[in-house]
């Protein structure tokens, strides 16, 4: 193997692969990025047996041929490189790394001893717009569950269908405690209805590999998902990555959406986020609970906590109110989590009483398309 690239995309396609490999006792060779360099210039390749992650870095080759070293090292010594040329010649049991007066060699392992990959092919494919499905993301991958009780709480719920005549990719998380759903538009596909649950740490590593390309002239605009009966794989520009599905029957959580509400709050989404951070200073440890009040009469939304130890705090904001007079306890956390997740100016807080869910929507936003829903903490 004997090939030349630039620092510059040699750098990035360690950025997308050089973390995933693991820490195995028994297969040492996961903690390494497979080089392989063909016809098509250099694949860089990494797993850990339950996701891979493949990139296309452009380059002259010389001669083909394939190695592994190990990812993080590699990624490291790249990284404090200079912009200029990379010459990567593979010697007998080493490859040798020049760049400008920079010279090393990096112990690696034989690239026959790398665990055969299977690829992901023939099944249905979707095209969705990146910053879209990127944002989607983002609005929904903090819901997930943490704990492996229900597996299939571990993942983001995908539900590629149709809704008044436009293909979109439904996408929901929960913990049983908060859920968060938003609704995205399908660029290419078939209008056949699909489910699917992604892992979490999936859908991270394509939001990394996303912000990857961020700044790039030549990023593509949509990522394409192929879906089989246990895989998907998301391709994006010169990256592909694939993971196993979660198994599973994923709950129907449209059942706790509620319907109606008796009272709605509008208020400025930064207000709002603002007079959480202060009263949460005075939550019960471990419980994270702030009180909020309507009072339809001065036209306020109060927020309180009071703790024994450290004291009490109110503070009251502006709000438009429609219908009576309401409160609720809120895990001060969740309710953060999903201002954070809303991008309007506006946030409508919809409420039905104080053991009924309480629903966070985007105002003056019809396109958002997104709701976040937060389970009371009953007193």
């Amino acid at each position: 193997m004997k090939l030349s690239c630039t620092r510059e995309n040699l750098h990035q396609g360690l950025a997308i692969t050089s973390h995933i490999g693991s820490k195995s006792v028994n297969l040492p060779i996961l903690q390494n990025v497979l080089l392989k360099a063909d016809a098509g210039g250099l694949h860089l390749t990494s797993t850990n047996l339950e996701l891979a992650v493949s990139c296309l870095v452009r380059g002259k080759v010389d001669q083909t041929g394939e190695y592994t070293v190990p990812g993080k090292l590699f990624y490291d010594y790249v990284n404090l490189l200079p912009n200029d040329r990379i010459d990567l010649d593979l010697l007998d049991h080493a490859l040798a790394v020049q760049c400008g007066t920079s010279k090393t060699k990096i112990n690696g392992i034989a690239a026959n001893e790398y665990p055969l990959i299977p690829a992901v092919t023939g099944g249905v494919i979707f095209g969705v717009n990146a910053a879209g499905f990127d944002a989607a993301l983002g609005q929904t991958l903090f819901s997930v569950a943490m704990n492996e009780a229900r597996p299939e709480l571990t993942g983001v719920y995908m539900v590629f269908s149709v809704i008044e005549g436009t293909p979109v990719v439904t996408m929901a998380a929960t913990d049983s405690y908060r859920l968060g759903e938003k609704v995205v538009p399908i660029v290419a596909g078939p209008d056949d209805e699909k489910k699917v649950i992604v892992p979490q740490r999936t859908l991270i590593e394509v939001r990394r590999i996303i912000s990857v390309f961020r700044d790039s002239v030549d990023a593509p605009e949509t990522i394409e998902i192929e879906l089989t009966e246990n895989q998907i794989a998301f391709r994006f520009g010169n990256v592909e990555l694939t993971s196993r599905t979660l198994e599973g029957k994923y709950p129907d959580y449209r059942q706790i959406i509620p319907k109606t509400a008796n009272t709605e709050v509008i208020v400025k989404r930064a207000d709002l986020a603002q007079a959480v951070k202060r009263t949460s200073l005075f939550s019960k440890a471990g419980l994270f609970d702030v009180r909020l009040e309507v009072n339809v009469e001065t036209k306020m939304l109060q927020l309180s906590a009071t703790d024994a130890g450290r004291g009490e705090n109110s503070v009251a904001i502006e709000a438009e109110i429609s219908g009576p007079v309401n409160n609720i306890v809120l895990n001060y956390r969740y309710l953060l989590d999903g201002l954070n997740a809303i991008g309007t100016e506006k946030v409508a807080v919809r409420m039905i009483d104080g053991a009924a869910p309480c629903v966070l929507m985007p105002v003056e936003a019809p396109e958002e398309k997104y709701l976040y829903i937060i389970m009371p903490i009953r007193q």
